[in-house]
């Protein structure tokens, strides 16, 4: 069971956020993935936490205050990716582009593309466009993306155990974020994959890509989107899988270096959670609050956002 703080709620909740009261509870899961493991008690002090991910409106309005560059729009640095030639380092991300029919799932290069000059104002990269998508998640931001924009707000990211604690809406223990069961009475509760990864999505969600923040329905505490949608960073620093070197379950571990054959990371690793609209039960069942990943700092993709938290002074 979740041990509650019994401290007072804050009375000025800031615009958009929920207070999430602090507790204990146990973090983690024994039966999906090694990295996962052991399940453990946490215990996390009360915070503020975004009720939905950073949306592309909020994002924008940022980038006209600040004239921030993302990471994805910046010319990549040669010594960050020894062996990479020079003409290649151009502003790029990573696009899902998915397959035309099945595929082995043992080379994530089948359905992910590094393409010049896609970033979060152009999410399938150049000729796409933002138009449309304000409500939705701000994705292509890496981890200095999102922790720039949460010191522009008076924020912070997330730690894991924050975000977890926050996800199980008071749940613990549960599969889900809103139960055991994934579709209770048949009803879809988060933006993921069904069908057959990469290539059949049946779109029985109503969603080919990201969805609106809050168009399925929030959990135990109020909050929207924190399974599926989009993986959302942390600050919490990624420790090595038991297992070793696995790849991630949605996509590649970095932006640039996966493709010279150097298979040593250079950029640190941050734990992000959550799973995205491209997890699917025959790849990754990983939209569960206790999921993990480890993504490299420098990682930009079409489906990585993030929201933020407030910690009151104590």
């Amino acid at each position: 069971m979740v041990e509650v703080q019994h401290a007072a709620e804050e009375t000025a909740s800031p615009e958009g956020m929920v207070w999430i009261p602090g507790g204990s509870f146990r973090m983690g899961s024994e039966d999906f993935y090694p990295e996962e493991r052991p399940v453990r008690e946490a215990t996390v002090a009360g915070f503020w936490i975004d009720a939905h991910p950073v949306t592309v409106a909020e994002f924008s309005r940022f980038v006209s205050a600040t004239g921030y560059v993302t990471v994805a729009e910046r010319p990549l640095d040669p010594q960050a990716y020894p062996g990479v030639p020079v003409e290649d380092l151009v502003p790029a991300s990573l696009v899902f582009v998915g397959t035309a029919g099945p595929v082995p799932l043992d080379d994530y290069r089948r359905w992910w593309r590094l393409i010049p000059g896609a970033s979060w104002r152009r999410p399938e990269g150049p000729g796409s466009s933002i138009a449309g998508r304000r409500r939705h998640p701000v994705t292509h931001v890496a981890f200095e993306d999102a922790l720039a924009y949460a010191r522009w707000a008076g924020k912070d990211l997330p730690t894991e155990a924050e975000w977890e604690y926050a996800a199980r809406g008071g749940l613990d223990g549960a599969v889900y974020a809103w139960g055991d069961d994934f579709a209770p009475g048949g009803q879809l509760m988060a933006n993921t994959w069904q069908g057959e990864f990469p290539w059949q999505n049946l779109r029985h969600d109503g969603y080919v890509r990201t969805s609106p923040v809050g168009a399925f329905p929030a959990n135990g505490f109020g909050l929207f989107d924190m399974i599926g949608n989009v993986w959302e960073w942390t600050t919490t620093p990624w420790t090595p899988r038991p297992t070793g070197k696995e790849r991630a379950c949605c996509g590649p571990t970095s932006t640039g270096a996966e493709d010279t054959g150097d298979e040593a990371e250079t950029a640190p690793v941050r734990v992000i959670k959550g799973g995205s609209h491209l997890c699917a039960p025959n790849y990754c069942h990983r939209y569960r609050p206790a999921a993990r990943q480890g993504e490299p700092v420098d990682t930009s993709t079409c489906h990585l956002g993030f929201r933020c938290v407030i910690r009151p002074e104590r």
